[in-house]
């Protein structure tokens, strides 16, 4: 990618996560956004994003960018530990140049991690102030330390998303930002489900789904959840 379509880029993302400050907005589709322009902007070979329920702290995956990403995340939740979860626990950057150089840290991570692929990881922690609700996490496919300017770049990405999330509950009750919030979490179960609907359908693999479903949902301008819940309840057949 060029200078200019990476500034480009981040300046476009930077305008898309601003908006959740001033107008209403799909968490689902926002924090896909920030996964993606990650993936394109910066040198990582794929982008997850953990959320925690409001009410109970539990991390969920919410927002990936492959198959690859999504299958390690959720077998690190699964086993409560890795660079990805200390960086939520601790609201501090987890650098992970070499997965091979932890010394058996994170031993499930690491096999998780080396089985899809990767070999470096960098999470980054959505936090405001001594508030952490969630983690960026940056995988590479390649040993080595991600610049400076990366580094800086997600994790002020990262900053603005969380700044969204916690302005909507300065305005909204805790009731409404809890079912908003478990709502995304929600529609994200739906969203896998279609995405193995339309992957058993046409015969393809879960990122191609993935691509079709958001492909039609930018292109008729409807919710990705609302896209998703069309294809497993039927009613809409991509």
């Amino acid at each position: 990618m060029s200078e200019t379509s990476r500034e480009t880029g981040l300046l476009d993302a930077f305008a898309t996560l601003a908006d959740t400050l001033v107008a209403d907005y799909d968490v689902v589709e926002m924090l896909q956004v920030l996964v993606d322009t990650c993936r394109e902007v910066l040198d990582v070979t794929a982008v997850g994003l953990l959320l925690a329920d409001p009410d109970t702290g539990v991390l969920d995956l919410v927002a990936s960018t492959s198959e690859e990403s999504r299958i390690v995340e959720t077998l690190q939740l699964g086993a409560e530990a890795g660079p990805c979860v200390d960086c939520f626990r601790d609201g501090r950057a987890v650098l992970v140049p070499d997965i091979d150089a932890t010394d058996g840290r994170w031993p499930d991570f690491h096999a998780a991690a080396a089985s899809q692929g990767f070999k470096g990881v960098f999470a980054m922690p959505m936090r405001l102030r001594n508030q952490t609700i969630g983690a960026l996490n940056l995988f590479r496919a390649a040993v080595g330390d991600l610049n400076a300017r990366d580094l800086r770049a997600a994790q002020a990405l990262a900053d603005v998303a969380t700044i969204g999330i916690l302005h909507e509950r300065s305005f909204r009750a805790n009731d409404v930002l809890r079912d908003q919030l478990q709502g995304a979490l929600n529609s994200r179960v739906t969203i896998e489900q279609a995405k193995g609907v339309l992957a058993h359908r046409h015969q393809v693999d879960m990122d191609e789904a993935f691509r079709m479903l958001r492909g039609y949902a930018r292109s008729n301008r409807v919710p990705l959840a609302a896209a998703a819940r069309g294809v497993v309840e039927r009613r809409l057949r991509l």
